[in-house]
C-alpha cells in the first residue's frame, strides 16, 4: 500500500542500481562541497582575524594595570564574533565532508573529518594564553570556554566516509536491487518503504525520496529502518545469511576498490 503524503524526489543523485561499489560523488555533490568549503575557509579566516583584533587589544594593555570596561567589554564582542564565524564555517565544513566524504585509507581522514575542532583551537587558544599573560583572567576564563564550547559544537560526531557510505548504499540495494530510500525532515533513519510506519503519520506532511548518499548529505541520515528491513527480508524470502553473504561481497569489492557483478539475494520464483 502507497502512502498518501506528498513524496519528494531529490535530484542529481540517482545511479543504477549496483553501478558501483567504491562511493564517488557526483559532480553535483562535488561542486557542493566545494563551494561549502569555500564558504568554511571563508568565515574561518574572519573568524582569525576577529582573533587577532582581541590579541591587539590584549597586546597594548599593561598587565600591572587592568582593562577599562569599555575595552574589556569590546575584547568580549570580538571573542563572540570570533565563535559565531567559527561555528558557522564549520557547519559549512561538515556539509561538505557529507557531500563529498573523504576516505578512512586517507592519512588526512581524521583531520580532514574534526578541522572545525581543530580551527577551534587555532581561533581561541592564543587569546587565551595572551589574557593570562596579560593577566585578564575573566576574559582568558570566557575565550578558554568558548574554544571548549566551539570545539565542541565544531565536531563531527558521525563523520561520513567513502567506505561507509559504499556499505550502506551495497546494504539497500542487496534489499531492494536499488539505490533509493525515503526519509523525512526531523527523522533520523532512512526508509524502504514510502509506507512505512514510522514516516507515514499524521504528524508528517512530506516524505522525501533519494539515495543513501542524499539522505546523509541532506540530513546527516546514516542508519537503516530495522522495520523496514525486517519487511523487505520477509517479502523477499532474504535470510540473514544471505543478506551477510551480499553484504561480505560487497565488503570485499569495496576493499579491492574494483566493481562487482550484483549479488543475488533472494531466491529466483
Amino acid at each position: 500500500m502507497a502512502t498518501k503524503k506528498n513524496v519528494i524526489q531529490v535530484e542529481g543523485g540517482s545511479t543504477p542500481a549496483s553501478s558501483q561499489r567504491v562511493f564517488t560523488p557526483t559532480a553535483e555533490a562535488k561542486a557542493g562541497a566545494k563551494q561549502n568549503r569555500l564558504l568554511a575557509v571563508i568565515l574561518w579566516v574572519l573568524a582569525i582575524v576577529a582573533e587577532v583584533v582581541a590579541m591587539i587589544i590584549l597586546f597594548k594593555k599593561d598587565p600591572e594595570v587592568a582593562l577599562t570596561t569599555g575595552k574589556r567589554v569590546l575584547l568580549i564582542i570580538f571573542l563572540v564574533i570570533d565563535l559565531i564565524l567559527l561555528i558557522a564555517g564549520s557547519s559549512f565544513w561538515k556539509k561538505a565532508n557529507r557531500l563529498d566524504p573523504p576516505s578512512k585509507a586517507s592519512a588526512l581522514f581524521g583531520i580532514q573529518s574534526q578541522l572545525g575542532v581543530i580551527m577551534a583551537v587555532i581561533c581561541f587558544l592564543p587569546v587565551v594564553i595572551l589574557a593570562f599573560i596579560k593577566k585578564e583572567y575573566l576574559v582568558g576564563a570566557i575565550a578558554a570556554a568558548m574554544m571548549i564550547g566551539g570545539g565542541a559544537a565544531s565536531a563531527d560526531y558521525h563523520p561520513a566516509s567513502q567506505e561507509q557510505y559504499a556499505a550502506q548504499t551495497s546494504e539497500v540495494e542487496a534489499l531492494t536491487g536499488k539505490d533509493f530510500v525515503y526519509w523525512t525532515k526531523s527523522g533520523t533513519k532512512y526508509h524502504l518503504y514510502d509506507d512505512c510506519r514510522y514516516i507515514n503519520t499524521s504528524k508528517t506532511t512530506d516524505i522525501f525520496s533519494g539515495t543513501v548518499a542524499q539522505a546523509r548529505a541532506l540530513k546527516n541520515i546514516s542508519e537503516l529502518c530495522s522495520a523496514c528491513k525486517d519487511r523487505v527480508m520477509k517479502e523477499k524470502g532474504i535470510s540473514e545469511e544471505q543478506l551477510q553473504q551480499a553484504t561480505d561481497a560487497a565488503k570485499r569489492a569495496i576493499d579491492s576498490s574494483q566493481p562487482t557483478e550484483p549479488q543475488t539475494t533472494a531466491p529466483e520464483e
